[in-house]
């Protein structure tokens, strides 16, 4: 996976946030003929106190060990919150090395226990979005959170996942941009690339979102999603890390109208089950199991 010319991150990450600050951000006059969207390269040389050539070197890749103070007049000038600034200066100090062996993403047998117990949508994610493990709350919530599936890909991809989320546009963008924040320099991670070639072949959406160098976040939150049986759910987000791999967990304010749809929806959901397992015998819930 490679960002820019001979994969130059560090000034592909830098033309694409100047091209989102707009002159009047940066205390500019607009100008009347600019034929670039946000700052030309020289503005932001000027604004950041550093030459035009210099800059200009910065982004085409000729030097890549600019100090820690110009990282930081650019992050002023690009408007970058603390996690883009974290990550400017991540990609200034990677340096190329043997690839990083990581561990299998195994989901360890508490985690599994712990799934069964929980009365409330929750799973196991991976690095790169790909649900390792459910209970049947979660696949109630959305039949996309079944393992084998990965997040990203469906609610790029899925047309029912697009009419689930009540804002698809800044879900879609909340995720990319926590992708690129969870590849960070281990750009040539196997599934990382197999995920990004996938995406930017099959959807428009995340070719307009990766070109953008968004970086974030994606941890706690609300989310208003529209379940197809049980209609509208506000619900709180969590992710909590455990080993290797991320526990998520989907709950609602206690009482509320959200609690008591979602109530209704494991009342549903087990009395489906109920009835399509009633003829065969109880599956030993146990990982492995057969």
């Amino acid at each position: 996976m490679k960002d820019g010319e001979s994969g130059n991150r560090l000034g592909s990450y830098l033309r694409a946030r100047r091209e989102l600050v707009s002159p009047a951000q940066a205390g500019l006059p607009p100008g009347g003929n600019r034929r670039v969207p946000g700052l030309r390269r020289e503005e932001v040389a000027l604004l950041a106190g550093i030459s035009p050539d210099y800059y200009l070197r910065l982004e085409r890749g000729r030097d890549r060990n600019p100090s820690p103070q110009v990282l930081e007049s650019l992050a002023r000038v690009l408007r970058l919150d603390d996690v883009e600034r974290a990550y400017l200066l991540g990609l200034a100090t990677a340096r190329p090395g043997a690839p990083r062996r990581k561990r299998p993403e195994q989901v360890p047998t508490r985690v599994h226990e712990l799934l069964a117990h929980l009365q409330i949508p929750a799973f196991v994610e991976g690095r790169a979005f790909d649900v390792l493990a459910s209970n049947p709350m979660a696949v109630a919530l959305s039949p996309r959170l079944q393992p084998g599936r990965n997040r990203l890909r469906s609610l790029l991809l899925d047309p029912e996942e697009r009419a689930f989320h009540q804002d698809w546009a800044k879900a879609t963008a909340d995720f990319v941009a926590a992708l690129r924040t969870t590849i960070g320099d281990d750009t040539d991670n196997p599934r990382y690339v197999e995920l990004v070639g996938e995406l930017a072949l099959s959807s428009q959406r995340f070719r307009t979102l990766w070109a953008r160098h968004d970086v974030r976040r994606l941890d706690g939150g609300a989310t208003t999603v529209h379940h197809p049986v049980v209609g509208e759910l506000r619900l709180y987000r969590d992710k909590l890390p455990i080993d290797d791999v991320i526990l998520v967990v989907y709950y609602p304010d206690k009482d509320s109208d959200s609690d008591e749809k979602l109530r209704l929806l494991a009342a549903l959901s087990y009395t489906e089950s109920s009835g399509t397992a009633q003829d065969a015998p109880a599956a030993d819930p146990r990982p492995g199991a057969s």
